[in-house]
Protein backbone atom coordinates (compact mmCIF):
# COMPACT_ATOMS: atom_id res chain seq x y z
CA UNK A 1 0.00 0.00 0.00
CA UNK A 2 0.74 3.59 -0.45
CA UNK A 3 0.81 6.68 1.48
CA UNK A 4 -0.94 9.91 0.16
CA UNK A 5 2.31 11.05 -0.92
CA UNK A 6 2.88 7.81 -3.63
CA UNK A 7 5.77 6.44 -0.28
CA UNK A 8 5.08 3.35 0.93
CA UNK A 9 3.58 2.69 3.69
CA UNK A 10 6.21 0.43 5.07
CA UNK A 11 8.86 3.51 4.78
CA UNK A 12 9.33 5.33 8.46
CA UNK A 13 7.50 8.70 8.52
CA UNK A 14 9.11 11.81 8.09
CA UNK A 15 9.04 15.41 9.85
CA UNK A 16 7.67 17.93 7.34
CA UNK A 17 7.44 21.50 7.98
CA UNK A 18 4.33 22.71 7.79
CA UNK A 19 5.44 26.13 6.17
CA UNK A 20 7.04 24.05 3.57
CA UNK A 21 5.47 24.36 0.69
CA UNK A 22 3.85 20.65 -0.75
CA UNK A 23 5.95 18.03 -2.25
CA UNK A 24 4.64 16.51 -5.32
CA UNK A 25 6.03 13.39 -6.28
CA UNK A 26 5.53 11.37 -10.01
CA UNK A 27 2.58 8.91 -9.94
CA UNK A 28 3.57 5.34 -9.26
CA UNK A 29 1.77 2.26 -9.82
CA UNK A 30 2.71 0.07 -6.23
CA UNK A 31 2.91 -3.05 -8.33
CA UNK A 32 2.27 -4.95 -4.38
CA UNK A 33 -1.52 -3.45 -4.95
CA UNK A 34 -1.50 -5.86 -8.03
CA UNK A 35 -2.80 -9.51 -7.25
CA UNK A 36 -0.95 -12.76 -6.24
CA UNK A 37 -2.35 -15.07 -8.78
CA UNK A 38 -0.39 -16.95 -11.07
CA UNK A 39 -2.15 -19.51 -12.55
CA UNK A 40 -3.54 -16.65 -14.94
CA UNK A 41 -3.78 -16.84 -19.03
CA UNK A 42 -1.57 -13.52 -19.37
CA UNK A 43 0.99 -15.35 -16.95
CA UNK A 44 0.60 -18.21 -19.39
CA UNK A 45 1.14 -16.79 -22.62
CA UNK A 46 4.04 -14.56 -20.88
CA UNK A 47 5.56 -17.70 -20.13
CA UNK A 48 5.33 -19.06 -23.48
CA UNK A 49 6.87 -15.79 -25.23
CA UNK A 50 9.91 -16.56 -22.29
CA UNK A 51 10.52 -19.89 -23.40
CA UNK A 52 10.54 -18.76 -27.34
CA UNK A 53 14.11 -16.47 -26.55
CA UNK A 54 16.48 -19.55 -26.27
CA UNK A 55 14.35 -20.73 -29.22
CA UNK A 56 14.82 -17.61 -31.33
CA UNK A 57 18.21 -17.18 -29.80
CA UNK A 58 19.15 -20.89 -31.45
CA UNK A 59 17.70 -20.67 -34.55
CA UNK A 60 19.69 -17.27 -35.45
CA UNK A 61 22.84 -18.72 -34.48
CA UNK A 62 22.78 -22.53 -34.80
CA UNK A 63 20.65 -23.46 -38.24
CA UNK A 64 20.57 -19.63 -39.31
CA UNK A 65 17.05 -20.01 -40.19
CA UNK A 66 16.20 -16.87 -40.41
CA UNK A 67 12.64 -17.07 -41.61
CA UNK A 68 11.27 -19.21 -38.64
CA UNK A 69 13.76 -17.08 -35.83
CA UNK A 70 11.21 -13.98 -37.72
CA UNK A 71 8.27 -15.78 -37.13
CA UNK A 72 8.72 -16.59 -33.41
CA UNK A 73 9.76 -13.05 -33.34
CA UNK A 74 6.45 -12.05 -35.09
CA UNK A 75 4.66 -14.13 -32.47
CA UNK A 76 6.34 -12.57 -29.64
CA UNK A 77 4.78 -9.40 -30.57
CA UNK A 78 1.34 -10.76 -31.17
CA UNK A 79 1.31 -12.20 -27.49
CA UNK A 80 3.04 -9.29 -26.16
CA UNK A 81 -0.31 -7.09 -27.05
CA UNK A 82 -2.39 -10.28 -26.25
CA UNK A 83 -1.45 -11.14 -22.63
CA UNK A 84 -1.88 -7.15 -21.80
CA UNK A 85 -5.53 -7.07 -23.62
CA UNK A 86 -6.06 -10.45 -21.89
CA UNK A 87 -5.61 -9.10 -18.35
CA UNK A 88 -7.20 -5.82 -18.49
CA UNK A 89 -10.38 -7.50 -20.22
CA UNK A 90 -10.66 -10.55 -17.67
CA UNK A 91 -9.21 -8.43 -14.79
CA UNK A 92 -6.12 -10.83 -14.11
CA UNK A 93 -3.52 -8.46 -14.10
CA UNK A 94 -0.82 -9.57 -11.40
CA UNK A 95 2.84 -8.85 -9.65
CA UNK A 96 4.02 -11.92 -11.81
CA UNK A 97 2.49 -10.27 -15.09
CA UNK A 98 3.98 -6.73 -14.11
CA UNK A 99 7.15 -8.40 -14.08
CA UNK A 100 7.09 -11.15 -16.61
CA UNK A 101 5.98 -8.55 -19.68
CA UNK A 102 8.83 -6.25 -19.38
CA UNK A 103 10.94 -8.91 -18.58
CA UNK A 104 10.36 -10.79 -22.04
CA UNK A 105 10.79 -7.44 -24.39
CA UNK A 106 14.06 -7.13 -22.81
CA UNK A 107 14.88 -10.44 -23.22
CA UNK A 108 14.00 -10.67 -26.85
CA UNK A 109 16.09 -7.44 -27.24
CA UNK A 110 19.05 -8.80 -25.60
CA UNK A 111 19.17 -11.78 -27.54
CA UNK A 112 18.48 -10.26 -31.09
CA UNK A 113 21.33 -7.83 -30.49
CA UNK A 114 23.54 -10.90 -29.35
CA UNK A 115 22.85 -12.83 -32.20
CA UNK A 116 23.08 -9.73 -34.58
CA UNK A 117 26.69 -9.08 -33.42
CA UNK A 118 27.72 -11.85 -33.50
CA UNK A 119 26.15 -12.22 -36.94
CA UNK A 120 27.79 -8.78 -38.07
CA UNK A 121 24.27 -7.67 -38.85
CA UNK A 122 24.59 -4.66 -36.73
CA UNK A 123 26.92 -2.49 -35.96
CA UNK A 124 28.80 -2.41 -32.29
CA UNK A 125 27.46 0.76 -31.24
CA UNK A 126 23.83 -0.17 -31.90
CA UNK A 127 24.62 -3.19 -28.78
CA UNK A 128 26.67 -0.46 -27.16
CA UNK A 129 23.47 1.78 -26.52
CA UNK A 130 20.99 -0.35 -26.01
CA UNK A 131 22.81 -2.65 -23.73
CA UNK A 132 24.45 0.55 -21.71
CA UNK A 133 20.68 1.95 -20.87
CA UNK A 134 19.88 -1.80 -19.61
CA UNK A 135 22.81 -1.14 -17.44
CA UNK A 136 21.51 1.66 -15.87
CA UNK A 137 17.73 1.14 -15.66
CA UNK A 138 19.33 -1.97 -13.76
CA UNK A 139 21.16 -0.06 -11.42
CA UNK A 140 18.33 2.39 -11.25
CA UNK A 141 16.36 -0.60 -10.03
CA UNK A 142 18.37 -1.61 -7.22
CA UNK A 143 18.38 1.60 -5.84
CA UNK A 144 14.53 2.52 -5.93
CA UNK A 145 14.43 -1.37 -4.05
CA UNK A 146 16.54 -0.16 -1.53
CA UNK A 147 14.88 2.67 -0.41
CA UNK A 148 11.50 0.85 -0.41
CA UNK A 149 10.06 2.03 -3.73
CA UNK A 150 8.26 -0.33 -6.06
CA UNK A 151 9.44 -0.78 -9.63
CA UNK A 152 8.29 2.64 -11.73
CA UNK A 153 5.15 1.35 -14.22
CA UNK A 154 6.78 0.95 -17.90
CA UNK A 155 6.76 4.17 -20.15
CA UNK A 156 4.60 4.53 -23.24
CA UNK A 157 7.75 5.28 -25.15
CA UNK A 158 9.08 2.22 -23.69
CA UNK A 159 6.46 0.44 -25.10
CA UNK A 160 6.83 2.34 -28.52
CA UNK A 161 10.56 1.80 -28.69
CA UNK A 162 10.42 -2.23 -28.61
CA UNK A 163 7.61 -1.75 -31.05
CA UNK A 164 10.33 -0.01 -33.40
CA UNK A 165 12.68 -2.17 -32.76
CA UNK A 166 10.82 -5.75 -32.88
CA UNK A 167 9.53 -4.39 -36.30
CA UNK A 168 13.61 -3.50 -36.98
CA UNK A 169 14.73 -6.61 -36.26
CA UNK A 170 13.42 -9.06 -39.11
CA UNK A 171 13.79 -6.25 -41.53
CA UNK A 172 17.99 -6.33 -40.79
CA UNK A 173 17.60 -9.69 -41.42
CA UNK A 174 16.26 -9.29 -44.75
CA UNK A 175 18.30 -6.44 -45.75
CA UNK A 176 21.29 -8.56 -44.39
CA UNK A 177 20.48 -10.38 -47.43
CA UNK A 178 21.28 -9.69 -51.54
CA UNK A 179 18.98 -8.59 -54.14
CA UNK A 180 15.81 -5.95 -54.65
CA UNK A 181 13.93 -7.09 -51.19
CA UNK A 182 17.10 -6.65 -49.13
CA UNK A 183 18.26 -3.34 -51.12
CA UNK A 184 14.24 -1.81 -50.34
CA UNK A 185 14.35 -3.56 -46.77
CA UNK A 186 17.83 -1.88 -46.19
CA UNK A 187 16.90 1.94 -45.20
CA UNK A 188 13.26 1.13 -43.87
CA UNK A 189 15.49 -1.03 -41.46
CA UNK A 190 18.03 1.46 -40.42
CA UNK A 191 15.71 4.02 -39.87
CA UNK A 192 13.73 1.62 -37.60
CA UNK A 193 16.47 0.89 -36.12
CA UNK A 194 17.38 4.64 -35.00
CA UNK A 195 14.18 5.89 -34.05
CA UNK A 196 13.63 2.95 -31.80
CA UNK A 197 17.35 2.92 -30.45
CA UNK A 198 16.68 6.87 -29.79
CA UNK A 199 13.12 6.27 -28.35
CA UNK A 200 14.86 3.72 -26.09
CA UNK A 201 17.00 5.82 -24.57
CA UNK A 202 14.53 8.45 -24.12
CA UNK A 203 12.26 6.21 -22.08
CA UNK A 204 15.09 5.64 -20.11
CA UNK A 205 16.49 8.62 -19.13
CA UNK A 206 12.80 9.11 -18.46
CA UNK A 207 12.41 6.49 -15.87
CA UNK A 208 15.82 7.56 -14.74
CA UNK A 209 14.46 11.02 -13.69
CA UNK A 210 11.12 9.88 -12.55
CA UNK A 211 13.19 7.51 -10.26
CA UNK A 212 15.38 10.31 -9.28
CA UNK A 213 12.69 12.86 -8.45
CA UNK A 214 11.20 9.83 -6.24
CA UNK A 215 14.18 9.30 -4.65
CA UNK A 216 14.81 13.09 -3.78
CA UNK A 217 11.13 13.82 -2.29
CA UNK A 218 11.60 10.63 0.16
CA UNK A 219 15.03 12.16 1.42
CA UNK A 220 14.22 15.93 1.29
CA UNK A 221 13.37 16.13 5.17
CA UNK A 222 15.71 15.02 7.96
CA UNK A 223 13.96 11.54 9.58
Amino acid sequence: MTRADGRPADLPERAVDPAAPPVVTPAVVNRDDLSDRVLTLPNLISVVRLLGVPLFLWLLLGPQADGWAVLVLALSGVTDWADGALARALGQSSRLGALLDPAADRLYIVATLVAFVLRDVVPLWVVVVLLGRELVLGLTLLVLRRDGWPPLQVHYLGKAATFLLLYAFPLLLLADGAGTAAAVARPIAYALTVWGAALYVLAGMFYVVQAAGLLAAGRRTPA
